[in-house]
């Protein structure tokens, strides 16, 4: 399987304290996944490389070949992967906007019949969760269902080092153990989808809505 690993968050200021604490997050997630599930390809897409246009302009509304280059290169990692890692911090009890953002660049049939999971953390004690709510019924609709574990890191400047890796490394067991429950359902929801598309291609089954929002409708 591959798997992309979304980092969804582009601020690197402070206050708060310290900058960036979900590259923490990120990197031990890798390290979980490098570790337990090497089988599988990992690749980590940072919201922070993909600086986008002031205006919102989604991939899908580019004619083809005009789109970025930038676009069309994640475009093709994201038809390309298996499943998904979305890493996000909590902004009033929501999802990362700068994660959010990157993802409505792209259509949901690039995402779609495919499994992701949810990993949220805070500097505070509640690691994200009210985000995580909210990211579940994001993530539905652009096509990757979330896996039902989810991870949630509290006061991840206290658990992690600035590179990813535990204070205490005499608890890193225990929270690979932790990350694994996800990424297990991740991994088998994945292989399960794969092997149902060569059974029956879903987009023969079921054609996307591309064309017209009209397709959508109910019957009159």
């Amino acid at each position: 399987m591959k798997f992309l690993v979304f980092l969804g968050t582009v601020r690197n200021s402070t206050p708060p304290k310290p900058a960036r604490l979900g590259e923490r997050v990120a990197q031990a997630c890798i390290a979980c996944l490098q570790s337990q599930f090497s089988t599988h390809e990992i690749e980590l897409i940072d919201a922070l490389d993909y600086p986008l246009e002031p205006v919102f302009k989604p991939h899908f509304a580019y004619p083809k070949s005009k789109a970025p280059e930038q676009l069309n290169t994640l475009a093709d990692k994201i038809a390309a992967a298996d499943g998904y890692i979305m890493i996000s911090p909590e902004y009033n009890h929501s999802m990362s906007p700068a994660l959010a953002n990157l993802l409505n660049h792209f259509g949901s049939s690039l995402f779609s019949y495919k499994p992701s999971a949810i990993v949220t953390y805070s500097a505070g004690q509640w690691g994200g969760m009210r985000a995580a709510m909210g990211m579940r019924n994001f993530l539905s609709e652009l096509g990757c269902l979330p896996v039902s574990a989810m991870i949630h890191v509290p006061k991840a400047q206290e658990v992690m080092t600035e590179y990813g890796s535990f204070n205490d490394q005499s608890e890193q067991d225990s929270w690979f153990n932790y990350f694994s429950r996800t990424f297990t359902q991740l991994a088998w929801w994945a292989e399960a989808a794969q092997q149902q598309k060569l059974t029956q291609n879903p987009t023969e089954v079921l054609s996307s809505f591309n064309k017209d929002p009209s397709q959508r409708n109910a019957p009159k």
